[in-house]
This record gives C-alpha cells, structure tokens and sequence, in this order.
C-alpha cells in the first residue's frame, strides 16, 4: 500500500538497529531520542503530526506523522553599513557597499534604505529564503537526536571511528517511500529492518512507514512499542500465576520495564522450586527471583509467597517444558545457596561482628566502618530526645546497624542491608525496636520510598546521612554535574523528608557542625565552620528544588532566598516560615511592607553607622516616627510570643498591622536628616522594624 501525500506532507520512519541495548536505558533512551528528534524537527521550523516512538532489545525508533516536505520560506531583513560608510563624497559605491549587496546576492540598486531611532540612515535588504527540503535536513536532525543521548560511556567497533552504546548493524530512514539519503554510524541507511533473532532473521523490506509496527509484527515476531510489549507480558504473567498456581503474580514497575526491554517477543513460562525454601525470609526470595533472576514471585490471596515463580522468555519454543525445566535448574542452586547463607550467618551473634569492620574500609580518607559506627552513635545520641527514642536502644541499634555487611548473606545480596541485619537481631533476641531500627536506618533508599517508623530507627537513618553528608564535603568529593556517587542527593533528601514529614525539628547546621569536627580528617579545625555552612547549604538547595517542582506551592526562588537568608534551623523550621511567606503575601499589605523593608535594606546598606544604636525617643520628632516607634512597642510582644512558639504565620499577622505606620513614615520623614543625631535616631528605629521581620524571613529579597 503506498502513502497519500497530504499536501505534500508523509510519514518518517527512523530505525537504528543495534545489538542488544542495556535493558535498565532502554525506557530512557526511547524517550531522549523522540524528545531529541522533536526538538530538532521544531528548531529547523518543519511541521508534523503525532510523533511515536518505539524500542526494543535491539532497535531504538521513532515515526513522524505527516511531516512537512521542506521548510516555510524564511523572510530576510539585513541592516548593511550607514550611508556615510555607503558611499564616498561624490556618491559613489564604497568597497562596503558592495560587499553588502554581493553577500546578500542582489545588485546594488535593489537595496533599500531605513532610519534608526536616532535618525542614522543606512542600507538594508529585505528578501525571501527559500525553506530547505526535509529530506536534506533530516540526517542532521537525526544524528543530533542520536549525540544528545544520555549515555555515560559510548563503545567503538570493528575499525570505525563511530561510536554508540552498543554496535550498529542497520539503519532504516524512509520519508513517505523515498529512503532518505544518509550515512550515519558508518551505516548508510535503507528500507530493510530485522525481525527476531531467531524467529525471523532474515532482512525484512518496509515500503513505507505506515507498515512498519504491522510488518515487525507479522513477519517479524517483535512487537516494536515498548507499551504494547510491557502490557502484554504483565497479562500474560497474570494469566500463567493464576492458571498453573492459582495465586497471583507479583509485579513491580522496575521489574516490567526491565524484562521489556530483554524481550522482543515475550511467552510467559511458569516454574516451580522446592517449598522448603519458604522457610528463607521474604526478602531473600523475592532478591533472588526478582533481582537476580528477573522471575516474577507468585503469592496466595493471603500475601504468602508460593513455590512458583513466571520467566518471560523470548522465544516461542516448541517445547515449553524444557524452558521450564531449565530455569527450574538455574534457581535452584541459587536458593540453596541463599539457605546455606541464611544457616550459616545465624551461627554467629550479629554482635560478635562489631570488632570486625574496624577491618572493612568506609572510605580511604575516612576511616572503617567501625569509624563511621561511632560517629553515627554519637550523632544518634543527640538526637534521640528529638526523634522522642531512648538512648539505650538508639545507642544499642546504633552499635549493630552495620554488622549485617559481613554476613555471607549481604555479601551475595548487597541489596538486604539492614534487612538481613534486622533479621539476626531478632533471632539473637535483641528488643524488637532495636532490630527494626537496623532496618530502617536505611530507609528511604529511593525518592518515594516509606520513611523509618520507630523513633531509633529515625535518630539512625539521620545519624547516618548526616555523617555521610558531612564525610563526603570534608573531603571535597561533592557531586558535581550528573555524577553523584556517594549518593548525596539521596542522603540530603532523606534528611529533609525525616524532618518535614516526620515532624522532626532538629538544629541541621549544628548537627552538622559536630558531624565535620568528627570526621578523622587532619588539619580540619579551621575550616570546620566553612564545611558545615557548605554542607547546609548543600541540604538547603534541595530543599529548594523541592518546592520549586511543586507548582502548587506557590513558591518562588525570591521567596525561598528570603527565607534562606534567615539560616532556618531546620528544613521543618524552613517550612514553617516559607508556608507563612507564602500566606503573608496574599495579605493586602504584604506589597507595601516588602517594598518599604527593600527600601529599609538599600537605606541601612549606604548609612549603617546608626543602625545598630539604642533609639532616644526624645529625638523622635516627627508624629509619623513617633506613631512607628509606638506601634513598634505594641506590637513587638504579640510578635516575639508568636516567634517563641514558632508561630510564624501569626508574627506575620501581628507585623501585617504595621503597615499604615511604615507608609506614614516614608511619607512624612526624611531619614537622612542634616542633623546627624535625627539621621541616626531614625536609622536605629528602621533597623529594629526590619530586625523584627527579619526574625522570619528577609522581604527585601522579594521582587517588587
């Protein structure tokens, strides 16, 4: 079937085949190139329909509906030289003159001539650029998308210089049926794809892009869109848990995504294993189907695991039993290794492996795990009256939250630290909260992960990213750009979540403070206080970012910066008082008094030599600076009482009160009195006013 042009508009198809592609960037990389081949479409002006993309273990592609045949004529406006640079004295053409019309390709005579603003006559030239063809900027267009692909490491192969994720073997650019002319990768492009490895390996022929999913599909046995795929293997896994085992499968999104982008043609099988392997915790089985083997576990109605387990393979064998059959075989020894571990590690009291990681190296520069044991004990220790835990089992967690990392156990599944330790403290006989803390001084190990529940297990899960927050700054390996990996970002966010969404008001910068002087980092004193500032404000910037993603907040970096600038104690603390900026400035007065506190700022900045002296009220002569200083002295208590409490919302409510006093005094005082003793009365009372808004958040920050 051919493709009806649409007022000179068709399809592009782009297909680059590759080998295998890492299944984990699979999702990501099919988005970068169809944002990447969009943008590149839109900045050379060429309109198209509906852009779909698709990715597979072997192909990355993208199709554009109705794409324009070549760009809209651009018009042209050039301003040349002035005339007195034009032409000489007796009216004739300069050298400049004429290089101006030769370089917009006209005679001299069809040129024009304008006046600016100021009245200065030059040449100028006004024309039409005729758009280019799509097929000519097409290869452009692509190879850009294919440059701009967020791929941390890029491999050569066979002698070219070319470079990608993985080799290329093939390449397909087909504008309506015309294949586009192009060379990219070292591969010139064609109008033949390649279906399954092994199902249909021979070269397939696409006649136009229209056919391309149908045809990969028919005759090629892969389903090209990595959507279709996905909800095709999430049924099929469904369907096999609840026919072989009548249970239901577990999934999870990393987990589909993943086993997408292995499959190009996916058939459910089930399997089973030995039910004595049930006895192993959850989380080891579910680490070794789902991390290791890529098996999604099957579960009772009730939530109990069941021995069975779905592969997705990707090929349709005829003999299904022996796929079966031989991943049977592969898990097997992978549990029986895990039992073995789990025997063998409950031999040993996870307390006996304390003096052990003074052995295991932390970081070179900051000493043994052991190192870093103590210092999170010490920081726990402040911190439990915060998180309402008691010292006893803060102290006792804090001494065993590590052991776990030398079991046999986390030595094969790293991923069950803290899992596995909270296991072993429970079966040593250890309290119950104590061994729960183990666990969760890990949590939250991703963005949307649950938080810690129990009291020790928040002063830990703090304790511990804090001294990795402040480890990491005292060495100066902050995360620069992309690269991030001691995990940083992470820490700072669990940190930040711990406080506002549990409620915890702990002093950041001087926790911090005693995290950098713990650090065995010699000639540390004198930038102590330097490194923990950074390290806060590290923390801070997130916070910020936070509520700058977050359009309902109503929070803009002005406002973030006027909060900041007070140093919050803690991100709890900084919520508290961006939440009443917020609020504050939807009051009718909130305009006037950030003006006025911009205008105290520049005052105060150019005449700070009264600003910091007591206020004489003999010297208050004006009834506007007598009726502010009274105001003041109102008010002051209202508001120091709110402040007290943290009240911030009321002490912006109280100081809201003040503003026809503030606009009265701006209107009848002159500030800068000749007299000197007036000037620096009146400096000294702009000073308490602004000290005392200041308290919350700095107005003159904000935007006028």
């Amino acid at each position: 079937m051919s493709e009806t042009p649409d007022h000179g508009r068709r399809d592009f198809l782009f297909e680059l085949g590759t080998e295998e592609l890492p299944p984990k960037a699979l999702p990501q990389l099919e988005q970068a190139l169809r944002e990447g081949i969009v943008k590149g479409l839109e900045a050379a002006g060429l309109r198209h329909g509906a852009v779909e993309s698709f990715a597979t273990p072997r192909r990355l592609a993208v199709r554009v509906r109705r794409l324009a045949a070549r760009q809209p004529d651009q018009a042209i406006r050039r301003r040349g030289p002035p005339l007195r640079a034009a032409f000489d004295a007796a009216g004739a053409p300069t050298r400049a003159a004429q290089a101006f019309a030769e370089s917009c390709g006209v005679a001299l005579d069809a040129l024009g001539r304008e006046r600016d603003e100021k009245h200065n006559e030059y040449l100028w030239y006004g024309g039409t650029r005729p758009g280019a063809a799509t097929v000519t900027l097409l290869p452009g267009v692509v190879s850009a998308a294919l440059d701009a692909l967020p791929i941390p490491k890029r491999m050569r192969w066979g002698a070219l210089d070319t470079q990608f994720v993985r080799p290329a073997h093939w390449l397909v650019m087909l504008y309506g049926a015309e294949v586009v002319p192009a060379t990219i990768l070292g591969i010139a492009a064609g109008r033949s794809t390649r279906g399954h490895r092994f199902h249909a390996p021979r070269e397939l022929l696409l006649r136009t892009p229209a056919g391309y999913e149908k045809t990969l599909l028919t005759r090629g046995k892969v389903i090209a869109s990595f959507a279709g795929r996905r909800a095709r293997i999430e049924q099929q896994v469904r369907e096999a848990a609840m026919q072989e085992s009548s249970g239901r499968a577990i999934f999870s999104d990393a987990l589909l995504d993943e086993v997408t982008a292995l499959v190009e043609w996916p058939v459910a099988v089930a399997g089973r294993f030995d039910e004595r392997f049930l006895a192993l915790p959850r989380e080891v089985l579910m680490a070794t189907l789902q991390d290791h083997q890529r098996y999604f576990a099957v579960e009772s109605d009730a939530g109990v695991l069941l021995p069975w387990f779905i592969t997705v393979s990707n090929i349709d064998s005829s003999e299904p039993g022996v796929v079966r059959a031989g991943n049977e075989r592969v898990v097997r020894p992978r549990l029986a290794d895990a039992a073995f571990f789990w025997e063998q590690d409950r031999r040993t009291p996870l307390a006996a492996q304390t003096a052990a990681l003074d052995k295991v190296t932390f970081q070179a520069q900051l000493g043994s795990v052991g190192d870093k044991v103590r210092r999170i004990a010490a920081l726990a220790a402040g911190l439990a009256a915060v998180c309402g835990a008691q010292p006893a089992r803060v102290a006792r967690a804090a001494a065993l939250c590590k052991c776990d990392l030398l079991s046999a156990m986390v030595g094969e599944f790293p991923e069950l630290q803290g899992v596995m330790g909270a296991y072993y403290a429970q079966a040593d006989g250890e309290e119950a909260e104590v061994a729960t803390a183990i666990r969760e001084h890990y949590l939250p190990r991703t963005a949307g992960d649950q938080l810690p529940s129990t009291p020790s297990g928040m002063a830990l899960a703090l304790a511990d990213r804090l001294d990795t927050l402040a480890g990491i700054f005292v060495i100066g390996q902050k995360p620069s750009g992309t690269r991030d990996p001691f995990g940083l970002r992470r820490a700072a966010i669990g940190v930040l979540r711990l406080g506002r969404e549990r409620t915890l008001d702990f002093d950041l910068r001087a926790l911090l403070e005693q995290a950098v002087a713990a650090q065995p980092v010699a000639d540390l004193a004198p930038r102590r206080a330097a490194v923990a500032g950074e390290a806060y404000q590290y923390v801070m910037e997130r916070l910020r970012a936070q509520y700058l993603e977050d359009a309902a907040s109503g929070v803009t970096t002005e406002i973030f910066d006027a909060v900041l600038a007070t140093a919050p104690r803690s991100p709890l603390d900084a919520s508290a008082r961006i939440d009443a900026l917020v609020s504050f400035l939807a009051l009718p007065e909130a305009a006037s008094l950030a003006a006025a506190n911009r205008r105290i700022a520049n005052i105060l900045k150019k005449s700070a030599a009264g600003a910091g002296s007591a206020i004489d009220p003999a010297l208050l002569q004006a009834p506007a600076e007598q009726a502010l200083h009274a105001a003041l002295g109102r008010h002051r208590p209202t508001v120091e009482s709110a402040l007290a409490r943290g009240d911030y919302r009321a002490a912006f409510t109280v100081l809201a009160r003040l503003r026809p006093e503030v606009d009265a005094f701006f209107d009848g005082v002159m500030v800068n009195d000749s007299d000197a003793r007036l000037r620096d009365n009146r400096l000294a009372l702009l000073g308490e006013l602004r000290a005392l808004f200041t308290r919350i958040a700095d107005l003159s920050r904000l935007p006028g």
